[in-house]
């Protein structure tokens, strides 16, 4: 079951005419009605709302899930390669009933590394991808693929394929003769995580998934008419809390729901010069500041959901679509991740085999400044300066995200000092999230690129170029794409990580 509990709930109310548009708009939602958001987004929102039905539809999965983890029973090791949707829920999922998933969704090669640390004979390697082109995961999954025949080993025998019917994936991955696990074509990959790609991993871990889905089927029994916690939560986000709320996940057990919702309403909604943020913080007493309400999963906040994790899966899902109806958004597209994506590939064709070397402006110990600021201070005192009253810093860090995770800590400082929103992603990761946002929401973000020179490089198997050229193109396109609008983008690049991640955080921590 699921409820909602303080503070902000007093804004709800039932006399509202747009809060009886949300009601009626909910009841249309369960029967798949895709005219809700607008005829532009007709054409695709027909063919993407099964996830309405997923509680119930995915039971089919069952039987193939039970043989899955059977066949795979003497393996204590499951990898997930996947971006996005392909990988957050997975790894909430796992969090929440303390497993070990390795989930490899970078391209940062010393992460990659790390991930590879272990026995892969004891290892399945699940590869995620609904479009099956995913540049990240064809990547991750062709040097998989390379490794386990280096150590004499089938992929065959290792690997599990999760992807859309008839995707370049599915169909290479078939003519080879790999456990290939279609899900379901008209689902959205955001909205996918009761679909083979949350459930699939899950199975191999040895989770009753059919908890999961008990819980999301229980919940969608609350989500009509006037006391639906999921329309009132769409009211509360369309009508109350402006651009900004803070998510925090902190002592819910469910580790990783914040970036898994931020992802869902930002890539949703971040479109037109318009959408919602989610900012994930570390704690509901984190200090950010007054700019937005605190919703937490448990304990207190300005809006507490408090849900089982597969209702917690829907009742996001359900909140967004609506939230996107209220804003007339299409929730399905993303069309600025595609330019991302664009702009990545042409750099690498441009570049042949290998990056440039782009040289500084300035340097600040193992910091190089790209940019016209003279010292970390000065770039970092300019970038709060640059944040108008009802902007947000973005910061984006090309790093690990496991030894290079204390950078995290420059998002609390620096929200500290601007007293403004601040949020904080891995690249490339963001790219499949938050990403969509910064170039299609409000035109009102500051953003801070974090990159970092890698101990360690792998070529990628069947092309010219390797991982960490692959990383350098993702980030420097982006950077072009939010440039290309006027959007100011401050980028730092370390030569030595540890080094220059404590000088950040130093000359942050100095701001006046």
């Amino acid at each position: 079951m699921i409820s909602i509990h303080g503070p902000l709930t007093s804004k709800i109310d039932p006399l509202d005419p747009r809060f009886s548009k949300l009601v009626d708009a909910s009841a249309r939602l369960a029967h798949k009605d895709g005219t809700l958001w607008g005829p532009s987004a007709e054409r695709e929102a027909k063919v993407r709302l099964n996830w309405v039905d997923l509680p119930r539809a995915s039971r089919a999965l069952l039987p193939e899930l039970d043989a899955l983890a059977a066949k795979f029973r003497n393996f204590n090791r499951v990898i997930l390669c996947g971006m996005g949707g392909s990988s957050l829920a997975p790894e909430v999922i796992a969090g929440t009933f303390n497993k070990s998933l390795v989930v490899i969704d970078s391209t940062d090669p010393d992460y990659i590394s790390r991930a590879l640390e272990g026995d892969l004979s004891k290892s399945v390697v699940v590869v995620s991808s609904k479009s099956g082109s995913t540049i990240e995961t064809a990547s991750q999954c062709a040097l998989l693929e390379q490794r386990l025949i280096n150590e004499g080993l089938n992929p065959i025998d290792h690997m599990v394929i999760v992807t859309d019917p008839r995707s370049p994936l599915d169909e290479d991955a078939r003519a080879k003769n790999f456990h290939v696990i279609n899900a379901d074509p008209h689902v959205g990959g955001r909205f996918s995580a009761l679909t083979a790609f949350g459930l699939v991993p899950a199975a191999l871990l040895g989770i009753d998934v059919s908890t999961i889905l008990d819980s999301a089927d229980d919940a969608l029994t609350l989500f009509q008419g006037p006391q639906s916690p999921a329309v009132s939560t769409a009211y509360l986000m369309s009508y109350e809390c402006g651009q900004y709320f803070a998510l925090s996940d902190n002592e819910s057990g469910m580790p990783g729901l914040s970036d898994w919702i931020e992802q869902l309403i930002a890539e949703s909604t971040g479109k037109n010069g318009s959408g919602r943020l989610p900012v994930v913080i570390e704690s509901s007493v984190s200090a950010i500041g007054s700019y937005a309400p605190i919703v937490t999963f448990a304990g207190r906040g300005d809006l507490v959901v408090e849900a089982d994790l597969g209702a917690q899966f829907i009742f996001w899902e359900w909140v967004t679509a609506l939230i996107c109806f209220a804003l007339q958004i299409d929730p399905f597209n993303q069309p600025n991740v595609t330019e991302a994506k664009e702009r990545t590939s042409t750099l690498l064709e441009d570049w042949s085999s290998s990056a440039p070397v782009l040289a500084p402006v300035h340097m600040d110990g193992s910091v190089e400044i790209h940019s016209e600021e003279t010292s970390l201070q000065e770039a970092l005192n300019h970038l709060v300066d640059l944040v108008a009253a009802d902007g947000y810093i973005s910061i984006m860090a090309y790093l690990d995200r496991s030894a290079d995770a204390h950078i995290g800590e420059l998002r609390r400082i620096l929200a500290q000092k601007s007293a403004r929103p601040v949020t904080f992603g891995w690249g490339p990761r963001f790219l499949h999230s938050t990403g969509q946002f910064h170039k299609g929401g409000p035109p009102n973000g500051i953003f801070l690129q974090i990159t970092g020179a890698a101990k360690t490089d792998f070529a990628i198997p069947g092309k010219d170029f390797s991982f960490s050229t692959l990383i350098t193109a993702q980030a420097l396109g982006d950077a072009q794409a939010l440039a290309s609008r006027q959007l100011p983008v401050v980028k730092l690049h370390l030569k030595d990580r540890a080094a220059g991640i404590a000088e950040i955080l130093s000359a942050a921590r100095a701001i006046i």
